[in-house]
């Protein structure tokens, strides 16, 4: 395929991934009710824990502005199409990789990749998991002895709460990416292994910075699966370099 086939390939599955997006939007549309009772469970929980050891503690969520209820609407339907659309837009990522890869590649990217929906959904609902902590721990910097209602504006609440989700879920695709751009050759598993002290410290860093709390532990939910998801990914890679060096051994040579 020329450039200009290979953009038109592109744009084609991103309209068709975009349309299914749309499309589950528009069925989780249906849902709104539960959809927003479901994201807001967290900030429920972090109040109840919190007040629970100071019943003295103000706590209220608002929402600020006539306009802010449609807006965070939008928000809410088109994370929830996002996430439910993930098998179909990560299949379109599949489809415009494919034609690249040789037929024994594509046995182990799909084998892999069909393992990009569950590693999504994951991470997402890691990231769920892990925020009431987070809202318990920043809520309590008010002293308890200060006459301050803590008001939480809805909408930059369940905004960040849908980007740490999505944050997370992107996190735990690591090993995908890192598998797929194996197979179209970009990188190989001594590289990877090379690489592997850096990465880790990394991946860490970005357990720190990703996580809203400043205990341990909400940390320790994004860096250790990730870390655990790029030791898979790098034995993977390993097993596809020696399969293609049986298949072809000069190809170190060629790499060199």
């Amino acid at each position: 395929m020329t450039l200009f086939e290979h953009l038109a390939e592109l744009r084609y599955r991103l309209v068709v991934a975009v349309l299914w997006i749309v499309l589950a939007m528009i069925v989780c549309a249906l849902f709104y009710g539960r959809l927003y009772d479901v994201l807001l469970q967290p900030f429920v929980s972090a109040s109840e824990a919190l007040m629970a050891r100071r019943p003295n503690a103000e706590i209220q969520a608002v929402n600020i502005g006539v306009t802010a209820p449609p807006i965070l609407a939008l928000k809410i339907v088109g994370v929830a199409g996002l996430i439910a659309a993930a098998p179909l837009w990560l299949y379109q990522l599949w489809a415009f990789l494919a034609p690249g890869l040789l037929a024994k590649e594509k046995k182990w990217a799909l084998l892999f990749l069909a393992a990009a929906t569950p590693l999504f959904l994951s991470g997402v609902a890691v990231g769920y998991w892990v925020l009431p902590k987070g809202i318990e721990v920043m809520l309590g910097f008010t002293p308890e002895s200060v006459p301050v209602a803590n008001l939480l504006d809805l909408q930059y609440f369940l905004t960040f709460l849908i980007r740490l989700m999505l944050v997370f879920g992107l996190a735990f695709l690591l090993p995908v990416v890192i598998v797929t751009l194996n197979l179209v050759g970009v990188v190989k598993a001594r590289q990877l292994a090379s690489a592997r002290p850096f990465i880790i410290f990394g991946v860490f860093i970005f357990g720190a910075v990703a996580t809203p709390s400043t205990d341990p532990f909400s940390m320790l939910a994004l860096a250790l699966p990730m870390t655990v998801l790029y030791g898979i990914a790098e034995v993977i890679c390993r097993i596809n370099d020696k399969a293609r060096r049986r298949r072809d051994p000069d190809a170190d040579l060629l790499d060199l």
